[in-house]
């Protein structure tokens, strides 16, 4: 059998192949050594290009935003800006939700890449437009944007795949509440329990709009 070939390496690349890698092992399993072996390559190699595990997480995070704002313009006309940046952060969401631990992978990361400056220049851009204050407008992004990863990890964790029974799992959340001494509590987890995770992002993102509207400059 033919040894695969080694790939071009770059960051880039080295990026997309952890990412692949993440279905098999998780965020908690991915070395460098796994990310070389990927690649055909000797663990040494990768560190032309990323330094570190903390770097490597850094281009899988920038990867997972320029896929997701990619062909992102301007609100046409007559689109509200609650829209656009609705369909902004759902971008997001979408491309942190394309591989597992995208979130986690997310958290905590810095982006340097036109992509992130652009969009950026794009939001204050439409919120100044819209006729927020320039404070208010640079408070909008970062706010989105960390609403939305902490939802993600939130949403992925709920799969469960790190438990041998997943306490999230339709019935079992239910179970964890005593109904009679916490009624309140029991109401809200199995409410919890059933609601669609797209209508509750998108409630939560209509809450944070509102919030930010009414908020005093």
């Amino acid at each position: 059998m033919s040894e695969k070939p080694a790939v071009k390496l770059d960051t880039k690349a080295i990026a997309r192949a952890a990412l692949e890698l993440l279905d098999e092992a998780g965020l908690d399993g991915l070395t460098m050594r796994k990310v070389a072996a990927a690649l055909n390559v000797q663990a040494p190699a990768l560190y032309w290009h990323v330094k570190n595990k903390r770097e490597l997480l850094d281009a899988m995070a920038q990867h997972i935003f320029v896929a997701a704002v990619e062909g992102l313009e301007a609100p046409r006309q007559g689109v509200d800006w609650r829209d656009w940046l609705i369909e902004l952060a759902q971008r997001l969401r979408q491309s942190m939700l394309r591989y597992p631990d995208g979130a986690r992978v997310s958290a905590g990361t810095f982006i340097d890449d036109e992509a992130m400056w652009r969009t950026v220049e794009l939001t204050l851009r439409t919120l100044e437009d819209a006729g927020l204050a320039r404070d208010s407008a640079e408070r909008v992004f970062p706010i989105l944007l960390h609403y939305t990863t902490g939802f993600v990890i939130e949403e992925q964790a709920r799969t469960g795949v790190e438990y041998a029974e997943n306490p999230y799992a339709a019935g079992q959340l239910e179970q964890a509440v005593d109904s009679g001494r916490y009624p309140r509590t029991a109401r809200m987890i199995a409410g919890f329990a059933a609601v669609d995770p797209d209508v509750e992002y998108l409630t939560g993102l209509r809450v944070i709009l509102a919030g930010i509207e009414a908020a005093p400059e």
